[in-house]
């Protein structure tokens, strides 16, 4: 216990969160609303439009659940090939389904997102490098919602040496680097509001994105060593909502205002801060043990789906969209909404029982199996077995 800084204890061992799963769900139905105003845009598709944040989301959560869940036992080339085993075989075949939906070979200029079929830029997203260009036929090429992918496989590379660093520190350490990388992310963004044609901020999307990464991972090592979250969930929520209808209203009411201007342009740093507390908040009060909607089993398991969800989510929107074409803003688009939903559901439940869940287990135990048998041989060949 004197691993903590004073007043505080680090927490034993890590338990399961069920909260961050139901809570990962409501970050991809909001990507998926953000992507359905290209179909149905609803009255309110400009606050819609801030869904594409739950990328942000996704990027502060990995951080913290790879950090939270990792184990010194386990070394960087089994991490490595477990994440692998975790998100490429479900990316590979949600890639194969999205060709017929973004690929031509005559594309219309009606269908702005059709793409030229292109072999070499479609073994970009393949290998998942496509997100390492700014080029939007690149950087979204294959099925475009997978660009992040590039920046998990990025932030995957990074994760075993950037833990070594935060498990060297306590929950103060831990939260003060927290801090500086913010703070840094911030500075960043203002260089670019001040000069954007500066070389830097046409910086590839995984180098911008790794603070997120960064903050979620601090923030986890700062709860494990004892830090105490004392703010609730509904404030970061509440707080979350209040920022949301600042930066769609306060543009329209105060157009010229120099703050409002600088708010909305840095609203990418703000929302990160948003995320890495609510993130905070709600695992710490799983861990309090109290009581948390997101635990329900629904939310849960909505939540195990969501990596299928979203990788299928905008491949059944536009398949849509090139039959029936866009249609006008209405709340009649509910009913659009209601039907891609679950029609999104069922296709990331197949994707998630037929392929995610197999081909990770399958290629979990082909690498255990192996590091097994070598372990064998290499204790049989060591000086001590040969005596």
């Amino acid at each position: 216990m004197a691993d903590g800084p004073v007043g505080l204890s680090p927490v034993v061992r890590p338990i399961r969160l069920d909260s961050l799963t139901g809570l990962r769900w409501w970050a991809a139905f909001a990507v998926f609303a953000h992507h359905m105003s290209n179909l149905a845009p609803l009255p309110i598709h400009g606050a819609l439009s801030y869904g594409a944040y739950g990328v942000t989301f996704f990027f502060v959560l990995s951080g913290f659940v790879l950090t939270w869940s990792a184990r010194a036992s386990v070394d960087a080339p089994t991490f490595w090939w477990r994440r692998f085993a975790r998100i490429y075989p479900s990316a590979l075949v949600a890639l194969f389904l999205a060709i017929p939906v973004f690929y031509s070979f005559a594309p219309s200029p009606e269908d702005w997102w059709v793409k030229p079929f292109d072999l070499g830029i479609l073994l970009l997203s393949v290998v998942l490098i496509q997100g390492w260009w700014r080029d939007p036929t690149i950087l979204f090429s294959g099925n475009p919602a997978a660009w992040t992918l590039t920046c998990e496989a990025f932030f995957y590379a990074l994760h075993p040496a950037i833990n070594r660093i935060f498990n060297l520190v306590r929950a103060r350490g831990a939260l003060l680097i927290t801090a500086a990388v913010f703070a840094a992310a911030l500075a960043f963004r203002i260089s670019v509001i001040l000069e954007p044609g500066s070389w830097w901020a046409g910086l590839p999307w995984p180098v911008i994105r790794l603070s997120e990464f960064v903050i979620g991972m601090g923030l986890a090592r700062a709860i494990l060593m004892g830090w105490r979250v004392r703010i609730a969930p509904i404030w970061c929520y509440l707080a979350s909502a209040a920022f949301l209808g600042f930066v769609v209203i306060a543009p329209r009411v105060a157009p010229d205002n120099g703050f409002v201007r600088f708010v909305v342009l840095s609203a990418n740093e703000w929302i990160i801060a948003l995320c890495a507390l609510t993130i905070a908040a709600v695992a710490w009060r799983d861990l309090r043990g109290r009581f948390s909607l997101l635990r329900k089993r629904v939310l849960v398991l909505l939540g195990e789906w969501s990596y299928a969800f979203y990788l299928v989510h905008a491949t059944v929107i536009y398949g849509v969209l090139a039959v029936v074409g866009a249609r006008a803003p209405s709340w009649a688009n509910l009913a659009w909404y209601a039907a891609l939903l679950v029609v999104s559901l069922g296709v990331a439940a197949a994707l998630h029982y037929l392929v995610e869940r197999p081909c990770e287990r399958l290629l979990r135990r082909t690498w255990d199996e192996r590091r097994a048998r070598r372990a064998a041989v290499d204790s049989e060949l060591s000086p001590a077995a040969t005596r």
